[in-house]
């Protein structure tokens, strides 16, 4: 679940990404100040609170953090506006320190490379990455589905050439790291990098 707010550019709106939209057609159902963004096949993909400075004061912006308790209001104003849907919190980190445990040729492609990092909680991820400096044994950084990079991108699951792939292997740019432009390729770290532990972007 993604939370992102702009009110410079967006108006004071609190907006919820809940899942991918796979590029269909959306619907909004909006009662008092809360909107229900639903797809064509009745999947539920994001929620838009408006005024939302009225209810609660939000730090930051672009992607921001929401706590249990605010989240526990955005449920008050999605049931008292008429809707029976509940957001329910994940606090697992998007951003983690990944191993490239496998790392082998895309069948269909002369640069790609179809790999298996472990992430958090020993849990191991398909990705399919096109960096020239990517090979077992590396720690990288890895956007588990759901993360919202900084420039704004969503990651989903999705495919690449017909193969699956669940996340994206950064770069120092992708992050926006300090220097970024000095590094070519993926963010290669360093073998004290603990697996599984979360990634900041941009620091």
């Amino acid at each position: 679940m993604i939370f992102a707010y702009n009110p410079k550019y967006v108006s004071d709106t609190l907006m919820v990404v809940t899942q991918d939209d796979q590029n269909m057609e959306q619907q909004v159902e909006r009662r008092e100040n809360v909107a229900r963004l639903t797809t064509e096949d009745g999947r539920v993909i994001g929620w838009n609170f408006f005024e939302i400075s009225k209810e609660f004061t939000i730090e930051g912006t672009g992607q921001v953090q929401i706590n249990d308790e605010q989240l526990a209001h955005l449920n008050d104003l999605i049931k008292k506006a008429g809707f029976s849907d509940v957001l329910v919190p994940d606090h697992s980190p998007k951003f983690v320190v990944g191993l490239v445990k496998t790392c082998v040729p895309h069948e269909d492609s002369d640069h790609l490379s179809v790999t298996e990092i472990e992430v958090d909680n020993a849990e191991v991820l398909q990705i399919v990455c096109g960096a020239a400096n990517i090979r077992k044994g590396l720690k990288v950084v890895v956007a588990k589905p759901g993360a919202m990079m900084p420039d704004g991108l969503l990651i989903w699951p999705g495919e690449l050439r017909g193969v699956a792939s669940f996340g994206m292997v950064c770069s120092a740019k992708e992050l926006q790291l300090p220097n970024a432009a000095m590094q070519r390729g993926i963010l290669e770290l360093g073998p004290d990098a603990v697996v599984g532990e979360a990634f900041t972007p941009g620091k």
